[in-house]
């Protein structure tokens, strides 16, 4: 058989495993979807996978096997925040990463890590607070929570590390400190407090934001 006898099979085969990555794509977006939702509105301790998967179209078992329950739900629904906005070609901390070797000044670097922010933190603060309350007395959440918050804390070292390597950090500021201030100022409690309690517009808070690393680290 030539090759211009199998290019149509081939082409074919990778036609059909690319629509079933898509479809499958989407229906993990979809399951997601009502996953937020009736986290949101039922709280997650009174949210069943059964619910879910009934309001998703799917079978329970289906969401066991691809996400892992109540707690890979809540997992995948932090990594896709995470990731930014949709639109976006490519993933926001790939973009932070790429922000530390692009920047010209420490004042730079913060401006577009606060660009991030706006992009992330609406979409990351409400899921990680769901998680917060609900770790008090679940210990899959408990987990989940602790994994999350050490991540947060990962990237943050990395970015302390990236001002003090580049000779951006006010003289007595160690990296531990820059660190610890990048931490609490990316809290969701702060969120929390400043965008959901006092009703700061997310521009507001994360001009707030800038402004104190700035005051506090440069």
């Amino acid at each position: 058989m030539s090759v211009a006898d199998e290019s149509p099979r081939v082409k074919r085969r990778r036609y059909d495993a690319e629509s079933r990555r898509f479809a499958a794509e989407r229906r993990r977006t979809a399951i997601l979807d009502v996953a937020w939702d009736c986290f949101a509105r039922d709280g997650f301790a009174a949210t069943t996978v059964e619910a879910i998967a009934g309001a998703a179209g799917v079978s329970s078992a289906s969401i066991y096997k691809t996400l892992g329950g109540k707690t890979g739900l809540v997992r995948a629904l932090v990594e896709r925040a995470l990731r930014g906005d949709p639109a976006e070609a490519t993933a926001a901390e790939v973009r932070s990463e790429r922000s530390r070797l692009e920047a010209n000044d420490g004042r730079e670097l913060v401006e577009r890590w606060g660009e991030l922010m706006r992009e992330v933190s609406p979409r990351v603060s409400p899921i990680v607070l769901l998680l917060r309350d609900v770790s008090v007395v679940d210990v899959d959440a408990a987990g989940l929570f602790a994994e999350v918050e050490s991540d947060r804390l990962r990237r943050m070292a990395a970015n302390a590390r990236v001002l003090a390597r580049r000779g951006w950090l006010r003289p007595g500021v160690s990296v531990t400190r820059a660190r610890d201030v990048m931490w609490a100022m990316t809290a969701p409690d702060l969120y929390d407090v400043l965008v959901r309690r006092r009703g700061w517009s997310v521009a507001r808070y994360v001009a707030f934001i800038r402004e104190t690393l700035v005051a506090q680290l440069l």
